[in-house]
């Protein structure tokens, strides 16, 4: 496979592969948003309790978790370009059969279904990356298709706005479809990458690979922490910030004006981790990230008005979810063809399963204590997870840079 020498320069190959996993991504993340969106009205439709409407991202999240580990031993046997476009279609018509959902039970089931596909296509689409850019390169494009789920929020807010006050809740979800249109383009325009097609039949897809010895067991397990970590300070933070904002700090800002404001934030945080990442190595950029993650949480309880919360907002945003698309270029490089997808979607899933449960814990932790016992307990997974990331032998410069 071609790859050009001028480092800010794609091939048209490249450039396929970059507009369809980033349309991928910024379209899943579409869809799944929209849940956040239309949450109060299924609420107020099927009069839910807070544990009943909490069980939808649950069940989600689990559907994430064994779509990821499925489809990723499906990309490693049989090819990365053929399972990313059942993953994309498993989603877009999962979220689209919301519309037809007329009670609870429905509900779990399509959110259920399309976990497993949303699940499925985060490792394929990185490993597809992987396996068509140079690896002095591969930071900056993560981050690029990194940047396009952002944008996919965008969308759904904006289309929330348009759909929800005039059709309601279940035409909203009809727009999940759209995604589809990207399983032909991929079809058409993409192909198996020569590492693939070269690799070992014999160990394609085999988890165990992920255990093989006990220093590649750890190496697993300690980005499976890094991975919670980075999903629980998102989630708990995106999730529960506006209300603590709100009720803790007598600050009120609209939730699109934060919203907007925060991933212009992460965007440009991203942009800046993939050059680091690619510049001068995993350890320096994560250590970065995560130590003014840890601190700057501190800083959220330092706004006195609404443009400095804003402001803040975006610098957290900046750093706390900067990292995101770094996981994947880590992973694709730490790990062989014959298991890259399947360690991608494993990690990454099991972080968003388990670190989606944030949301909860710092709803307990507001109910029982009070906002420093939970800007202490964000700091402290950062901590954690810096301090973990700093174990991991092959993120080393010098090992990193030779695998």
């Amino acid at each position: 496979m071609k790859i050009v020498s001028k480092p800010n320069q794609l091939d048209s190959y490249q450039a396929k592969v970059v507009v369809s996993t980033a349309s991928g991504f910024g379209l899943e993340n579409m869809d799944v948003m929209f849940l956040s969106f239309a949450l109060s009205s299924i609420i107020a439709d099927f009069h839910l309790s807070g544990t009943q409407a909490g069980l939808i991202s649950t069940i989600t999240n689990i559907g994430m978790l064994l779509g990821g580990i499925f489809f990723g031993i499906l990309a490693d046997k049989i090819g990365r370009v053929k399972t990313f476009s059942h993953t994309i279609f498993i989603f877009a018509f999962a979220t689209a059969a919301m519309y037809f959902a007329n009670n609870l039970t429905m509900v779990y089931l399509f959110r259920f279904i399309a976990g497993i596909g949303a699940g499925g296509e985060y490792g394929i689409g990185m490993t597809v990356l992987a396996e068509s850019f140079s690896k002095k390169k591969l930071g900056r494009v993560s981050s690029w298709v990194g940047m396009a789920g952002q944008i996919g929020a965008i969308f759904a807010a904006l289309l929330a706005a348009l759909i929800l006050p005039k059709l309601g809740w279940h035409a909203l979800f009809l727009f999940g479809v759209i995604p589809v249109v990207i399983t032909f383009f991929a079809r058409r325009h993409l192909r198996e990458s020569t590492t693939f097609t070269n690799s070992s039949k014999e160990t394609k897809g085999n988890v165990k690979q992920l255990f093989a010895t006990p220093k590649i067991a750890y190496q697993t397990i300690a980005l499976m922490i890094m991975a919670i970590v980075q999903i629980a300070g998102y989630f708990g933070l995106m999730n529960w910030l506006p209300t603590i904002m709100q009720k803790q700090l007598n600050l009120t800002v609209g939730s699109s004006t934060w919203m907007i404001a925060t991933i212009l934030g992460m965007c440009a945080g991203m942009l800046t981790f993939g050059w680091i990442l690619d510049t001068l190595g995993p350890r320096l950029a994560f250590g970065i990230f995560l130590t003014a993650s840890a601190i700057g949480v501190y800083v959220l309880t330092l706004p006195s008005n609404v443009w400095s919360l804003i402001v803040v907002g975006a610098i957290v945003g900046y750093f706390s979810n900067g990292m995101f698309a770094g996981y994947g270029a880590i992973v694709s490089r730490l790990y062989p063809t014959e298991v890259r997808a399947t360690a991608n979607n494993v990690i990454m899933n099991v972080g968003r399963c388990v670190g989606g449960f944030s949301s909860l814990v710092i709803g307990y932790l507001l109910d029982n204590y009070n906002i420093m016992t939970v800007m202490v307990f964000i700091s402290t997974l950062y901590i954690i997870s810096l301090i973990v990331m700093l174990t991991i032998t092959n993120l080393k410069a010098s090992n990193y840079k030779n695998i």
